[in-house]
């Protein structure tokens, strides 16, 4: 049998990189995943990849987590079409490598650094219930390298992520007694589009701290999301576990 056969996983920021590899790799061990995205057509074309592998293993789902009544009406919608949820991975943005850009002033609004802690905040609530109720429950947060090691010009990111870090062990506390674990997965610099399209000066500059000397792939925080969510890590809560290739040593 599947290692997640009839679990139904909820993977936010499914249209990027990191998201629909998490997504893929859920689908490919067995569970029925949930991929949202605030863009509708982004969701709905990481769905079909998926389902091109595994037929009706993924439905797409268009939401902004950040809107507190919207997230918890999807979750219901969740629970109707496809059933309780038992796993949710909330990835936030990538932001490791980012181009150093001057900061606006709205970037230091107090309100701004908590977008991607609303939008964990929003979808853990939501799926709560469901969680509690469900066998071997797990929840994963996606954060960044950032958020423990800091980048100047991206103050905002950095207290964003570092809030999800706290967030997690928080929320390992307070589920712990119904059996949810609840981990962080704290991705270095990632080849992705986004890290493609920067200055190989940049890159080259960014690989010296790196001591592994190469770039995370999407492969490796999927894979390791997998087995967070698996039976075998059933003793493991409020853990944040970097995937950086020594970056943070």
């Amino acid at each position: 049998m599947s290692l997640h056969a009839c679990k139904i996983a909820v993977v936010t920021g499914g249209d990027s990189a990191i998201g629909r590899e998490i997504a893929r790799v859920l689908a490919a061990d067995g569970a029925r995943v949930a991929v949202v995205a605030r863009s509708a057509a982004g969701c709905e074309q990481a769905a079909e990849e998926i389902n091109a592998g595994f037929a009706g293993a993924a439905t797409g789902y268009a939401v902004d987590v950040a809107d507190h009544a919207a997230v918890h009406d999807l979750v219901r919608r969740i629970g109707e079409e496809l059933g309780p949820v038992s796993i949710l991975v909330y990835q936030a943005e990538e932001t490791c490598g980012s181009y150093r850009v001057p900061m606006a002033e709205e970037d230091l609004d107090p309100g701004n650094p908590g977008s991607h802690l609303k939008g964990a905040f929003n979808t853990v609530k939501a799926c709560r219930r469901m969680l509690m109720k469900a066998p071997d429950p797990r929840i994963i947060n996606i954060t960044s390298v950032i958020g423990l090691m800091g980048h100047d010009r991206l103050t905002h990111e950095c207290a964003s992520m570092t809030g999800l870090i706290a967030f997690t062990k928080a929320v390992a506390r307070e589920l712990s007694g119904r059996g949810v674990t609840c981990n962080a997965v704290v991705p270095g610099c990632i080849n992705t589009d986004m890290s493609g399209k920067q200055p190989q000066a940049v890159k080259d500059a960014v690989l010296t701290r790196i001591p592994l000397g190469k770039f995370c792939d999407p492969r490796d925080i999927a894979a390791l999301v997998a087995f967070l969510a698996s039976p075998a890590a059933h003793y493991i809560t409020g853990q944040i576990i970097a995937v950086d290739g020594g970056m943070t040593l």
